[in-house]
């Protein structure tokens, strides 16, 4: 799969939020990088050697901000292209798990941890 049409897919997530979501996502950037860095790797408590990750979120989620909370450069969402079209075989496969990466990183920025990002399926 090439980058534009992975890039499509990740728009394609993003523009499927439901709007009360939608319409709070100010002040974020999604980005693609090739991999994630040893240092994003070892952050999360990952082996580098043995673990990838396929998307990631740094930033203030939103019910960690103060009332006077902006004049902030943006939270970024990463999803890494490389592990993704790696760990998949097929377009579907790989739409799928770009679509579940993208709603995972964006729960974080709405202030879910991991396990109820799992609770709920993502």
């Amino acid at each position: 799969m090439n980058r534009r049409a992975f890039r499509r897919l990740i728009e394609e997530a993003v523009n499927d939020l439901p709007s009360p979501f939608a319409e709070k996502m100010r002040n974020v950037e999604i980005v693609v990088e090739d991999e994630p860095t040893i240092e994003q790797l070892e952050s999360h408590e990952l082996d580098p050697e043995e673990d990838t990750l396929f998307g990631l979120y740094e930033g203030v989620p939103l019910p960690d901000r103060e009332h006077n909370f902006g004049m902030m450069l943006p939270d970024r969402i990463t999803i890494f292209y490389f592990p993704l079209i790696e760990s998949f075989d097929t377009p579907g496969e790989i739409r799928e798990e770009i679509r579940k990466t993208v709603i995972h990183e964006i729960a974080h920025f709405f202030g879910l941890d991991d396990d109820e990002i799992e609770d709920l399926g993502y």
